[in-house]
């Protein structure tokens, strides 16, 4: 018996609007949203000046509790493993449905006077409203208006790609569709690849661009040519063979001791003149707030908030000249070549 399956939405060019699990954003106008620093003078950045990144240390008390039960610090690896899963069904939440579940669990708990049941179920709803806020309204966590402005200009053609720490994969499907290529995503939790990449919503449109036409173009995950390899970033035996290394909110997990080590996973896998392509989360107020908020779902390891000339300062005492720099909604990115 033929399976029927349901034809993907026919998504127009020039719109925006909002689906279950995610905001889509086809708009080619300005304003993208990104503050170009790309002029600053990044060998005469001091330390002194700058200051350090905001560490964020209100880890999850799901962290404390697995170390109580297991007698030690809990390890990187076992980090993200917990940060996935959490972050995954933040991803996959349908906003209404999950909203309408939690406010009828409410009532049966105050019907009982539960009080730890209704606290349990606040909680879980100011979460589920702060996701919403930024990743479906504000569309601040993919910001494809804000990612695409990054990206503009680079000097590819189908370009190989290695995206370290790749997750979901989004800024690689991203840069495909602009540039077209071959993708290679890393990621040591199996789960990225089998979860977070392996069912990203088909739906989603990529705006991107047509070699044929020289057009826009929407692309959805299927049309892209994407390999998936589950593997620590220091076991991988690849050669100089990419034209672009990438990264998204890597570098701030990596202590100042060992941000050296992390800037080289960018450089060796680079083509002689190949661009470094790296973005953190934002030094702001309302991203501290965000993950003040969000530490019981999200903090199980180390991590920094940065300002993007931090990030620039970083890369450029690390080897790599800073081609572009800026900020877009939640992220600093930076777009380089290893010096």
């Amino acid at each position: 018996m033929e399976t029927l399956v349901a034809p993907l939405p026919a998504y127009e060019l020039e719109s925006t609007g909002l689906a279950p699990t995610y905001r889509y954003d086809l708009r080619t106008t300005p304003p993208d949203v990104f503050e170009d620093v790309s002029l600053t003078d990044w060998e005469g950045l001091s330390w002194e000046a700058l200051g350090r990144p905001y560490l964020v240390d209100n880890y999850s008390r799901h962290r404390a509790s697995w170390e109580r039960a297991h007698g030690e610090a809990m390890p990187v690896p076992v980090q993200w493993e917990h940060f996935n899963r959490r972050f995954h069904a933040l991803f996959a939440a349908d906003h209404d449905t999950a909203s309408t579940a939690l406010r009828a669990a409410f009532g049966e708990h105050l019907k009982r006077l539960d009080v730890g049941g209704m606290r349990e179920v606040i909680e879980d709803l100011v979460q589920l409203t702060i996701w919403n806020n930024v990743h479906r309204v504000q569309d601040a966590v993919w910001d494809p208006r804000g990612k695409r402005a990054l990206f503009e200009g680079l000097d590819v053609a189908k370009p190989e790609i290695l995206f370290l720490g790749a997750a979901d994969g989004y800024e690689a499907m991203q840069l495909l569709a602009m540039y077209g290529g071959h993708a290679v995503l890393v990621d040591y939790d199996d789960f990225c690849r089998t979860e977070r990449f392996g069912n990203f919503p088909a739906a989603y449109p990529f705006l991107g661009h047509d070699p044929a036409t020289g057009q826009a173009r929407i692309y959805r995950r299927q049309d892209f040519d994407v390999d998936f390899e589950v593997a620590d970033i220091r076991d991988l035996n690849y050669g100089r063979e990419f034209d672009i290394v990438l990264s998204v909110g890597l570098i701030e997990h990596f202590p100042d001791t060992h941000k050296p080590l992390v800037f080289d996973f960018h450089r060796r896998f680079l083509k002689p003149g190949g661009y470094a392509v790296m973005t953190t989360p934002r030094r702001q107020f309302r991203s501290k707030l965000f993950y003040l908020a969000m530490g019981e779902l999200m903090n199980y390891g180390y991590r920094e908030l940065m300002d993007v000339r931090q990030l620039g300062r970083y890369a450029y005492e690390n080897g790599f000249e800073i081609l572009r720099a800026g900020y877009i909604k939640a992220h600093n990115g930076v777009i380089t070549r290893a010096r």
